[in-house]
């Protein structure tokens, strides 16, 4: 008998379970051994769908309707194995349970065979599978699991192996059926090695390496990208740029890891940053100098699978099968964290990678202390590089172990800025809304940040005429981009442009004014503000100024309390809050008073004593809390295109990525407020709950976007 693995939908081809399995297994084997563990995963690929032996399975995929769980074979086998041979095995079988399912929660020995739990699944009664001792033979695991002299207790170190080893497995089932069923046609493109695009990169600054005038900005940009370079000949390990802003941090992280990745046979470059703003400008950078066929962005703005050109691109997406990746920090560590194939499959191509945390300060407090704790795996056992980038360094050392040491790759770092300081940053400390505006109204070109979107439209409000520009996320991102244009083009014509905005306009959004306002907020917070006075460095520092107030009458954010009361204590210490000292002793500070709070779903916890909440924590991990609702704003002729769209069609993929250039999330507060007045219709049953369209755009302004009227009440969005 031939025993099928995969028929085709045109039934033209078929693949045999023992050449699926031997296939997945040598893509396995390949995967892993860039973290050294080649073997477990060629024994994982070799034994994932040993189910499919089974006779009932062959009935079923020779068009038999009875459903066939093959999966928990394999996994039942290595849970054996583990038992006869050594513990080992049983890692494998937490992937191979899950390499449909996702991975699963290790559950109790209470467990019945019913219940989708580790220890359930192993209880299953499944269909005998023996006839696979006729084609295939069990491999030894010869690696011994990570050396370990600080641990006592090796499960958080284990439950990331079962994620990589469970990455490799679903990434090489993908590809090796991918592989039969399109003929070797499968339209992937692996892009440039590491030495192609250094030659490329080496190409772009060529010019730039021959200034030696240190009295310049251009000179020191050289100088800090001279050091970068210099020091990707380092060991592999953890590293921190802090550069001040304008001090060409982009290149010069990016020539470091581009030589670290030649020195070390590093295949990949994994850019890592808060901000989608950030992400497109870097991205576009990237692909300027190195071709946009090797840059991958990954994040909800992007939309790959609307061209057959970019197809190639939609591909990478699912594994980050290219050299260079910019992606978000929600996208990065909620993977790392997760159980399901689909969002794990790329983990295993984050291995012997150079990562670089851009704007490192906003790493997420509420899950800082799991995202350090992986990034150390994957600098101790994954044979990567992480380097923490950002003008505004903040207090991790205490969260890495003892023997994990950075190198700052940034030379004379005093001295660069005091160089780069662009603006004073000066202490108004409490004013009126009056006096506000009052100051605001002889300005010429000056940004205003504050902490809520109702203040931001207050004084909008109390301000608008020509030349006065609203921003916030009450705008959906196309709105947004548009505005910025307006505004960009304005400053540099040196006409009236006063911007009344949230804090979306702190990081990422290339913008030079002649005077900054920042109501009081983490000291991060505001020097990032500061850094959009004087950004070009054209006008005179003493002249240049970047005013902190509070007002006298505000609403608390609860999200900010802590941010801004530690920053109080900061400003009464320090007289310059930009200094290295302030900064240092702000996140040192901040991080002391939140406490267990870096922890908040208590993540680590879940990982203890040979005890595994993949699931649980898959569901739970979410640096984005989902507690707001999508609304589409059907305002011009693309926007209605997409609503109509949604509504005839339903939820696809292509769709709702788009339609993210035209939506506004709200909490979900103002949701209720807005549904019952009215104002917002059900897009689909698909996305029922969670999807709306604006039902008249007469609430939606082409100055301010998403109206919200007072009626709908005082206290309900921020």
């Amino acid at each position: 008998m031939k025993y099928l693995a995969h028929i085709s939908e045109d039934k033209q081809r078929e693949q045999s379970v023992k050449e699926h399995l031997e296939g997945t297994a040598r893509l396995a084997k390949e995967f892993a051994a860039e973290f050294g563990y080649g073997d477990w995963g060629y024994c994982c690929g070799l034994l994932h769908d040993i189910g499919k032996y089974s006779e009932k399975f062959q009935q079923r995929i020779r068009g038999g309707n009875e459903k066939v769980d093959h999966a928990t074979a394999g996994a039942q086998l290595c849970r054996k194995l583990g038992k006869e041979k050594g513990g080992f095995y049983v890692a494998l079988a937490y992937c191979i349970a899950g390499h449909h399912a996702g991975l699963p929660d290790t559950g109790g020995s209470a467990d019945t065979g019913e219940q989708g739990t580790f220890e359930g699944r192993m209880k299953k009664k499944i269909e005998d599978f023996r006839a696979y001792e006729e084609e295939i033979q069990i491999p030894s695991l010869e690696t011994p699991f990570f050396l370990m002299k600080d641990k006592t207790d090796p499960s958080f170190t284990m439950s990331l192996l079962i994620r990589m080893l469970y990455s490799c497995l679903v990434d090489a089932d993908y590809l090796d059926t991918e592989e039969v069923m399109k003929e070797g046609e499968t339209g992937r493109e692996k892009g440039d090695d590491i030495s192609t695009l250094l030659g490329k990169l080496n190409r772009h600054i060529a010019d730039w390496l021959v200034n030696e005038d240190k009295d310049t900005i251009n000179g020191r940009r050289t100088e800090i990208l001279k050091y970068c370079i210099e020091k990707g000949k380092e060991k592999k390990g953890l590293f921190r740029l802090t550069v001040p802003t304008g001090g060409g941090k982009t290149v010069a992280s990016l020539a470091f890891a581009l030589n670290h990745a030649a020195k070390h046979d590093i295949k990949r470059i994994i850019y890592v940053i808060p901000y989608t703003s950030i992400i497109e400008q870097n991205a576009k950078v990237f692909s300027d100098i190195l071709g946009k066929e090797n840059v991958l962005e990954h994040h909800s703005n992007i939309d790959y699978g609307s061209s057959e050109e970019l197809m190639p691109k939609q591909l990478a997406a699912e594994n980050w099968d290219l050299p260079v990746i910019v992606t978000t920090n929600v996208q990065f560590f909620e993977s790392l964290f997760s159980n399901k194939s689909s969002k794990c499959r790329k983990l295993h191509n984050i291995a012997n990678s150079v990562i670089i945390f851009d704007e490192a300060q906003m790493l997420p407090n509420d899950y800082l202390k799991p995202c350090i704790a992986v990034i150390e795996e994957l600098i101790k056992h994954y044979r990567s590089s992480v380097v923490l980038c950002t003008a505004t360094q903040p207090s991790l050392k205490q969260f890495f172990s003892s023997d994990l040491q950075y190198l700052e790759l940034c030379p004379r770092m005093d001295e660069q800025f005091q160089f780069f300081k662009r603006s004073f940053i000066k202490n108004l400390e409490k004013i009126s809304e009056e006096e506000l505006l009052d100051r605001m109204k002889i300005e010429n070109q000056a940004l205003c940040i504050l902490n809520t979107k109702k203040s931001v439209q207050k004084i909008y409000e109390d301000l608008k005429g020509e030349g006065v520009y609203h921003l916030s996320t009450f705008m959906y991102p196309q709105h947004r981009k548009e505005r910025l244009s307006v505004i960009r083009e304005r400053l540099k014509s040196g006409m009236k442009c006063i911007v009344i905005a949230t804090s979306l306009v702190e990081a990422g959004v290339d913008l030079d004014f002649q005077t900054v306002y920042r109501q009081l907020a983490g000291v991060d917070s505001m020097i990032q503000a500061a850094g959009r006075c004087n950004r070009e460095g054209k006008r005179n520092v003493f002249q240049s100024f970047t005013y902190i107030f509070q007002l006298e009458e505000s609403q608390k954010v609860p999200s900010q309390e802590q941010q801004i009361d530690t920053a109080k204590q900061v400003i009464r210490k320090y007289e310059d809050i930009s200094s290295l000292e302030a900064i240092q002793e702000y996140f040192a500070r901040l991080y002391g008073f939140k406490g267990s709070a870096l922890d908040k779903k208590n993540i680590l916890e879940e990982f203890q004593k040979g005890r595994f909440a993949f699931a649980k924590v898959g569901k739970e991990s979410k640096l984005i809390e989902q507690d707001t609702k999508t609304v589409l704003i059907p305002r011009d002729e693309r926007g209605k295109w997409l609503a109509e769209e949604l509504r005839l069609k339903g939820a696809t993929k292509v769709l709702i990525r788009e339609s993210a250039q035209y939506c506004v999330n709200i909490y979900d507060n103002l949701f209720q407020k807005m549904y019952g007045a009215g104002m917002l219709v059900q897009v689909s049953e698909e996305l029922k709950g969670e999807f709306f369209v604006l039902r008249d755009c007469e609430d939606y302004s082409e100055e301010t976007g998403l109206r919200v009227d007072m009626e709908l009440g005082n206290d309900i969005w921020f």
